[in-house]
């Protein structure tokens, strides 16, 4: 929803920051005749992280500006030297700004300085010297850095305000706001002024406090008739009600229906808004009808704190600000508690997933996978050694064959493509770079060369 410069909700794609690749280097010096491996590893790349801003009131700047990303780590560098980190891009978000992931919400920044990371960046790819053991003192082998988390947000703004104005329009609601804080809202003697909520503060006896005005609320709001089901979520954090009432009625009704069908609204859309302190107070007392309303309501609502007032002239302000602060000091601040729950259920997401496409292509998805995939350079054969001993291990190679994969057969993984030959030594015509690759022998046709030597075979 969005009307003038006021934004209370929007969609962001972030981006977190790669991390930087490893470098494959060989210490080569005079006089030193064992330099071996010092490829550095890569930094890791910057994080995303939401921080609740109180001078903030509007997400209207990330609107504009909805593709988010962060800084990539740098490469790792010769004599072990590991690359920079990559800067995390902090988001400065309004105070009261809900983040949801998949329509789940995933955090609620409601304190000044709040933060919450919303997508990790990479690890940084590890180095030559890193792969180095006792059996392999020389590895041609450095990993890319491992890619950045992406994700959709959906931020949703809820302003927090110590004392929420409501009431039918040109009830009096913003000339009231302009009367005790320094905002100025657009003022005009026709309903739907106001289209915006707006925020100020006010400071009465050494108390300061917010005050939202709650525009668009009519009968029938809480079903979203009119402008007030899109603003009525904006009182759900306020402490304090003020029911601002026009002592000639709204559209017809009388002062005493008006403030019925408000309450009835409140109620409606959420329960909690009816448990919470309300003043009533009939505006405009500068008019003739003002004072017979204020008794017939002070008579009909003998329950609630009923008071009179004139915010144009300035009238009764000051009583009502006294009692506002008498009500505030007595309600406390709302600390949202979790509620106990059961043990969380975790669910496991497979390392990968085998489906044929309509091209009889086979496509191999998973996020462990494509990582793998993502932090292999394909420009060295140890890292194609490699990454294919790590497809035997998590059983990818004899899930293939039991999925019916054919010599000759297009695998999809990650964004590379490779060509089915019983392994995965062979890749497609795309990746003609390994087209001289020889596959290692195994341990068991090692063993059986030897036996052959011993007993004087030919193989």
């Amino acid at each position: 929803m969005q009307s003038g410069s006021f934004l209370d909700r929007v969609k962001i794609y972030v981006t977190a920051g790669k991390g930087g690749d490893g470098c494959l280097s060989f210490r080569r010096e005079k006089f030193i005749e064992f330099g071996g491996p010092n490829g550095g590893c890569g930094g890791k790349g910057g994080d995303v992280i939401l921080q609740a801003e109180p001078n903030l009131t509007t997400l209207l700047e990330l609107a504009y500006n909805p593709h988010i990303e962060a800084q990539n780590g740098e490469k790792g560098g010769t004599y072990n030297k590991t690359g920079r980190a990559g800067e995390d891009k902090i988001i400065r978000v309004p105070c009261g700004t809900l983040v949801k992931k998949d329509g789940a919400i995933i955090a609620d920044l409601t304190k000044p300085g709040q933060q919450f990371t919303v997508a990790k960046g990479g690890m940084g790819g590890r180095g030559n010297q890193s792969f180095k053991t006792r059996n392999n003192t020389a590895p041609h082998i450095a990993e890319n850095g491992q890619p950045g988390e992406e994700v959709t947000l959906i931020l949703e703004l809820k302003i927090l305000a110590d004392l929420g104005l409501v009431g039918f329009p040109n009830a009096g609601k913003s000339t009231f706001l302009s009367r005790i804080s320094a905002a100025r809202p657009r003022i005009a003697d026709y309903p739907f002024t106001t289209l915006n909520p707006n925020l100020g503060i006010t400071l009465h006896k050494g108390l300061s406090f917010a005050t939202a005005d709650i525009p668009g609320i009519i009968e029938g709001a809480s079903e979203g008739k009119g402008l007030g089901f899109q603003f009525l979520k904006h009182i759900e954090r306020t402490r304090v009600l003020l029911h601002l009432v026009d002592p000639d009625g709204f559209d017809g009704m009388s002062a005493e229906k008006s403030i019925k069908v408000i309450e009835n609204e409140l109620k409606t859309f959420d329960k909690k808004l009816w448990q919470k302190p309300r003043i009533i107070v009939v505006n405009k007392m500068d008019l003739p009808a003002a004072q017979k309303a204020y008794e017939a309501i002070k008579k009909k609502f003998k329950k609630q704190k009923v008071l009179l007032m004139s915010a144009a002239t300035g009238e009764g302000v000051q009583k009502v600000l006294d009692e506002v602060v008498k009500i505030l000091a007595a309600t406390p601040v709302e600390i949202s508690v979790p509620e106990e729950k059961t043990a969380p259920v975790h669910k496991v997401e497979p390392i990968f997933t085998i489906e044929r496409d309509e091209n009889d292509i086979v496509h191999i998805t998973g996020k462990k996978v494509a990582e793998f995939i993502a932090m292999t350079n394909f420009n060295q054969p140890e890292a194609v050694a490699r990454l294919r001993g790590i497809f035997k291990k998590i059983g990818l190679e004899k899930a293939l064959l039991k999925y019916g994969v054919q010599d000759g057969d297009t695998l999809i993984v990650g964004d590379k493509e490779f060509e089915w030959n019983g392994d995965f030594d062979n890749e497609a015509p795309t990746q003609p770079e390994h087209a001289g690759y020889k596959r290692r022998e195994t341990k068991a046709e090692r063993l059986a060369k030897r036996k052959a030597r011993r007993e004087g075979k030919k193989l």
